[in-house]
């Protein structure tokens, strides 16, 4: 008899017995939102088989809720619409059908072409396999049978997987069965295809098999399930408002940025005043704020000679990304990333190690060759702004300057209203730099994060090779998630530039490089932050803060008076004196979101007093300019 745990307690159970039916019978208020266990060995299907390998092991119930959940979920709702597919179109071939980071997909090769009425089709069909309430059932097949059945079926895709897999070494490779429909898969899926309560394919794409041009294009299904109706429903809601704050179709009703016209060439952003307003503002307070912490402002070129960017490594391992052009016979790289200019600024000096930590703010822009089917708006440009930083301080420091840096990231996320996750990235199976700074980094990083009570997950292995490092993941208003600031530790850099100081035996060191951008890309913040606010900016940020707008033209002489008063204090301030009713007036205020209207009418006039109307529409009557300046100020600060 051997022995499991679950939920603190101790369940006996026998070689073969299943997993759910044992743990369930035991606790059985968890059965109803499981979808998985969670085990030390891996994620397991709730009712495979209890083996000696377990043993002793704890179990934890995985349920929609969780990130794993989900995956599996959507996953499993694949494998249900490609069944459905193979009811309806025998001949079709079946290609790979991940879940994604919202639902799932199904690449597959038909003659027919997909329709919104096939898609129709395909949901009634998956409906059906629902109602089945068919159990997956797993089933561990030799390699070389399972290329036999696909090869047999005439399924090149799946036979090309499995070759490659067989390349690697593996010589047994796992199905999953529901009733006549069978695929590939490492699983774990649903415990029986009634979990899906609720469910929608999205739309048909077009996609080259493992994303290559050169192979067959096939058509990609995209879908979204939940296991409640309710789930869907809110889901279809915010996709609907996601369509209404799109930031390409509220960056031109707000006079923000241009579409990217032909001549100037695409990702690459033209701000109106407007948005050059908006921005100039956004990187005033990013300024402020960095100097307040102690970072020191410098300022780099755009362009390096070749040598530069072959020293960094950027030549050998991400010159695929850069621009390069000849200068007088010489090679010169436009620069992706600002961090080999400001170690170029640390090294033209020798640094004692009273005077670390050193950092370096840059409101650096720089160029990123990127395809033209990945760019997005302001989310994904070829030419963007980062809050780029650099510090160089002794081990002894790391904690504590990790510290600074999450207690600032902290602060900005909360003054636009952003709540965020963290996760800490782990030293990956191929690394540089010496064990032991990767273990005391990496510790530095938890520790940190500890200290200040801030909860994170731990992706383990996932470290750039060159350092482990912190993601901070924003979520908006419409519950999506944003990659946004990142903090990471570099020990490749300091190795390549021969980065130094001075201890205090006068032995040369190397300082801790630590790179960080809170913000990151201020295109991609401001595109994220235009759809999280439906373009109502904080009116510090306010590409135009007031408006005034006279009823008539006999108001125009004192509408005027209060315009110069309010712009002499430096607001950003507009003047709206046309014959047109003040309603319109008004309305067209409103629409560009302009945080505080003043309407100039006979009353106002004659006591010297204005009507502040703001853009939610309240009204604020009879006030004088000073009590207006009172409200605005204690705003903006």
């Amino acid at each position: 008899m051997a022995k499991i745990f679950f939920n603190g307690r101790e369940i006996e159970i026998n070689n073969n017995d299943i997993l759910g039916d044992v743990i369930f019978g035991n606790s059985p208020r968890y059965k109803k939102n499981a979808i998985a266990f969670r085990t030390k060995k891996g994620l397991l299907d709730l009712y495979s088989s209890f083996n000696d390998s377990l043993d002793n092991y704890e179990f934890e119930v995985v349920e929609f809720g969780d990130d794993d959940g989900k995956s599996i979920f959507w996953h499993s709702t694949s494998h249900i619409m490609a069944q459905a597919i193979l009811r309806l179109y025998p001949d079709a071939k079946l290609a790979i059908g991940p879940s994604i980071e919202e639902g799932f997909y199904y690449d597959i090769d038909m003659e027919h072409a997909l329709s919104e009425k096939d898609l129709e089709k395909i949901e009634s069909e998956m409906k059906k396999i629902i109602g089945e309430k068919i159990r997956p059932e797993k089933k561990i097949v030799e390699i070389d049978k399972a290329l036999d059945i696909y090869k047999k079926t005439g399924n090149q895709y799946k036979v090309e997987l499995i070759e490659e897999l067989k390349k690697k070494g593996e010589k047994v490779i796992s199905f999953y069965y529901q009733k006549e429909f069978y695929d590939m898969c490492r699983g774990p899926h649903i415990p029986d295809t009634s979990k899906v309560k609720a469910f929608k394919l999205m739309k048909v794409a077009g996609a080259y098999w493992r994303g290559d041009e050169k192979n067959k294009m096939l058509q990609r299904i995209y879908g979204i399930s939940f296991p409640k109706a309710s789930m869907l429903e809110e889901y279809l809601n915010l996709l609907e408002e996601a369509k209404k704050r799109d930031h390409r179709v509220l960056g031109r009703e707000l006079k923000l940025f241009s579409t990217f016209p032909e001549l100037s060439g695409p990702g690459l952003v033209l701000y109106s005043p407007y948005g050059a307003a908006m921005k100039d503002s956004l990187e005033n307070f990013l300024k402020k704020e960095h100097r307040r912490r102690g970072y020191e402002l410098v300022a780099t070129p755009h362009i390096y000679n070749s040598n530069l960017w072959k020293t960094s490594g950027h030549y050998g391992y991400y010159k695929e990304n850069m621009y390069f052009f000849e200068i007088d016979g010489e090679e010169y790289g436009v620069k992706p990333m600002n961090c080999p200019g400001h170690i170029l600024i640390y090294n033209s000096q020798i640094h004692s190690y009273k005077e670390l930590p050193i950092k370096y703010f840059e409101l650096g822009t720089v160029y990123r060759h990127e395809k033209s089917g990945v760019m997005h708006g302001l989310l994904r440009v070829r030419g963007f702004t980062q809050d780029d930083a650099h510090i160089f301080c002794l081990p002894s420091q790391l904690k504590e300057e990790i510290i600074k840096v999450m207690d600032l990231a902290d602060f900005l996320m909360k003054k636009f209203d952003f709540e965020y996750s963290l996760e800490i990235s782990t030293r990956p199976e191929k690394y540089i730099g010496e064990l032991s700074n990767w273990e005391h980094a990496t510790q530095a990083l938890k520790d940190a994060l500890d200290e200040m009570g801030l909860p994170y997950d731990i992706n383990e292995g996932d470290g750039a090779f060159y350092g482990p490092k912190i993601d901070l993941k924003v979520r908006d208003a419409l519950k999506r998630t944003w990659q946004c600031s990142t903090i990471q530790v570099d020990f490749a850099l300091p190795e390549r530039f021969d980065v130094n100081y001075i201890d205090e035996n006068n032995n040369k060191c190397r300082p801790v490089m630590v790179h960080r951008a809170i913000v990151g890309s201020l295109e991609r913040f401001i595109g994220v932050l235009i759809e999280h606010l439906n373009g109502r900016f904080p009116v510090w940020m306010s590409p135009v803060q007031i408006r005034v707008l006279s009823i008539a033209d006999r108001h125009q002489e004192y509408a005027e008076k209060v315009y110069n008063s309010l712009f002499k204090l430096g607001y950003r301030i507009e003047k709206d004196f046309r014959n047109e009713k003040v309603n319109y007036k008004i309305r067209e205020a409103q629409n560009l979101r302009i945080p505080y209207m003043i309407v100039i009418g006979d009353k106002e006039m004659e006591n010297e007093r204005i009507t502040i109307r703001k853009r939610n529409g309240e009204n604020e009557y009879g006030k004088t300019l000073d009590e207006f300046i009172k409200i605005i100020e204690s705003e903006i600060k």
